[in-house]
């Protein structure tokens, strides 16, 4: 309580608390689907943004396992698309463990896209497309993350692309890198692309990577956004850093611990820190995090319950919230 203006008010704050368990300790949660170990699997991992420590087993996804697109509300995380370019959106509490259940489907059935939010809406961008006819699309469609259904056009992208970086402000979907191939390796683009979340319409130019790069890895606090790792060509530490608000070229951040070659978004990441999981090349425990406001390069948070690579991470405390 406290008092102002001659009476007796009631104050209340609420924050992503959903210690419990193994994950015990107060703070936002990250969640990481899927991913390759070294065959396609379905588990979930959880852990706390907030304390360095290793992630438990929170679940499993119900259809899908790698190169899968995430994002989410403060409540829930969607995860579309994957392996064999399925249509399935899926969706995942944060604050229950357990299965994920089905959520609605693609506008387009498709594996290594990107996905941002602004905590209503989710936007899924790109992707590659098989069996045949088989190649890149400049695909984007969106579904209202509380409703679900099936996605609808959102607008297209320039250039047909897939594997890129990807993190988000209340306002706009920032996206970077890729290739217009089906491999994550060359041709390589350093294009930084965004959407305004709220608006139809295809991308707007935004800038350019420190270099060509795909299958980065994106975060954000609701200012500054983060993208690292990735092939270039090989396997790198670099992480780069933009400012969503203000478009421009990407600035150099500092280093992951160990090289990265992560073919979708496996960031999640609070108001204040970013961690980056399944990211060196091989099925590998490894997290890394950052202080996102400041510059310097990542040091270790833990390990995951399962290793992998090529899985998808969402958390409820994100930047686009």
């Amino acid at each position: 309580e406290f008092y102002a203006q001659g009476e007796w008010w009631i104050m209340s704050t609420d924050t992503p608390n959903l210690g419990q368990g193994t994950d015990s300790t107060p703070g936002p949660r990250g969640l990481l689907f899927g991913g390759q170990s070294p065959s396609n699997i379905t588990q979930i991992d959880g852990f706390n943004i907030a304390s360095a420590g290793d992630a438990f087993d929170f679940g499993d996804l119900n259809a899908h396992s790698r190169y899968t697109g995430s994002t989410s509300s403060s409540t829930l995380a969607v995860t579309a698309g994957g392996a064999d370019a399925v249509t399935t959106i899926e969706r995942t509490i944060f604050s229950s463990q357990g299965t994920s259940v089905n959520h609605g489907n693609l506008s387009l059935g498709r594996y290594g896209l990107a996905a941002v939010s602004n905590g209503s809406r989710a936007v899924f961008i790109g992707g590659f497309k098989a069996p045949s006819p088989s190649g890149p699309l400049d695909t984007i469609d969106y579904i209202t993350i509380s409703s679900g259904g099936t996605a609808e056009s959102f607008g297209t992208l320039t250039d047909s692309k897939n594997y890129m970086g990807a993190c988000a402000s209340p306002v706009r979907g920032v996206f970077a890198g890729g290739t217009p191939v089906a491999s994550p390796y060359t041709p390589l683009t350093s294009d930084i692309e965004f959407v305004t979340t709220a608006t139809l319409g295809s991308e707007q130019d935004f800038g350019s990577l420190t270099a060509a790069t795909s299958g980065m890895s994106g975060l954000s606090n609701p200012t500054r956004g983060i993208f690292a790792g990735g092939y270039n060509p090989g396997a790198n530490k670099v992480i780069q850093y933009i400012t969503i608000a203000s478009s421009g070229n990407a600035v150099n951040f500092g280093d992951l611990v160990n090289d990265a070659n992560a073919s979708t978004n496996s960031g999640a990441s609070s108001s204040t820190r970013g961690v980056f999981s399944a990211l060196t090349p091989g099925q590998t425990t490894n997290m890394d995090m950052i202080e996102i406001a400041t510059q310097g390069n990542a040091v270790d948070f833990g390990n995951l319950d399962e290793g992998r690579n090529n899985a998808s991470a969402a958390s409820n405390a994100h930047g686009g919230l």
